[in-house]
């Protein structure tokens, strides 16, 4: 019981501490790049879960964490994703939006998209799959908590700036909480399964940050802009992708579709933070 009102509100504040980041400048980025805008939503929203069905077509997982592999390719960059891109010199304000942006339209895709892969991973065996409930709930601890975060930067500016550090800290640390309790929940699966989804997900988390900067740049998109859309490609919400798991299973506590999410909640930052400096070292004598 405890895990079913802690996970949703720490994601809640997770995606709160987002929009307590933003300032209407950067939704008028849209407007100011929107190449780079475009761009960025297309390859999150569709080439991510695209390419991670064609490597699920390639290394063969049991159905269930194949199907939270499909969970987590469907989630959004998060919180982290702005913070890798600063680390390694991208465009944080074009991460940031990209974020928001998608974040806010996963409240509609993610729901459909869970209906095919449950069909498509679990069969007979899928659960019961309440497009509706999903909607809402997502809608609850993502869109809500952005939008409460958006409006108390707007009212409260100069108390939001002074405070934005600690809420991005608390951020973390919830973040770090999710993935732990995740992983302890199902420590004997996780065990079990770690050296097949070890290789499926680092590879598939390497395999995204190269496209990204490739595609962008091919678009033009290079430097800063190509370092943003590599991570914005290649760093999903572990944290939504556990709770959105959860969502689908309805069973109380964190179920084994949530294993992929919490694993890759650790791997993201081995593969993602080495290969970000080494793509901007080569792009950049490129």
């Amino acid at each position: 019981m405890l895990i079913e009102v802690a996970l949703p509100l720490s994601l809640a504040f997770i995606m709160f501490s987002l929009g307590y980041g933003l300032t209407p400048a950067d939704f008028a980025r849209v407007f100011s790049m929107p190449k780079a805008v475009l761009a960025g939503i297309f390859l999150q929203a569709i080439a991510v879960p695209v390419v991670a069905f064609l490597a699920l077509m390639v290394f063969e997982l049991p159905p269930a964490l194949a199907f939270g592999v499909m969970l987590l390719s469907f989630c959004p960059g998060g919180v982290t994703s702005n913070i890798l891109t600063k680390l390694v010199g991208g465009t944080v304000a074009l991460s940031i939006t990209l974020t928001a942006i998608v974040s806010l339209l996963s409240v509609l895709t993610v729901p459909v998209l869970i209906i095919w892969a449950a069909g498509r991973y679990l069969g007979e065996a899928a659960p019961e799959v309440d497009v509706t409930s999903i909607g809402i709930s997502m809608f609850a601890i993502t869109a809500v908590p952005v939008a409460i975060g958006l409006l108390v930067r707007f009212l409260w500016a100069e108390f939001a700036i002074r405070t934005e550090k600690a809420v991005s800290l608390i951020a973390t640390i919830l973040f770090v909480v999710i993935v732990a309790v995740a992983l302890v929940s199902n420590w004997p699966l996780f065990i079990e399964s770690i050296g097949q989804l070890g290789p499926v997900l680092m590879g598939l988390n390497g395999l995204l940050l190269v496209l990204g900067m490739c595609i962008a740049a091919l678009l033009g998109l290079k430097g800063s802009d190509g370092l943003c859309i590599s991570i914005e490609m290649g760093v999903q919400n572990a944290a939504l992708g556990i709770a959105v798991a959860g969502l689908v299973a309805q069973t109380g506590g964190i179920p084994e579709y949530a294993i992929p999410a919490a694993v890759y909640g650790i791997t993201m930052y081995i593969v993602t933070i080495p290969g970000m400096f080494f793509l901007r070292a080569v792009f950049s004598r490129g």
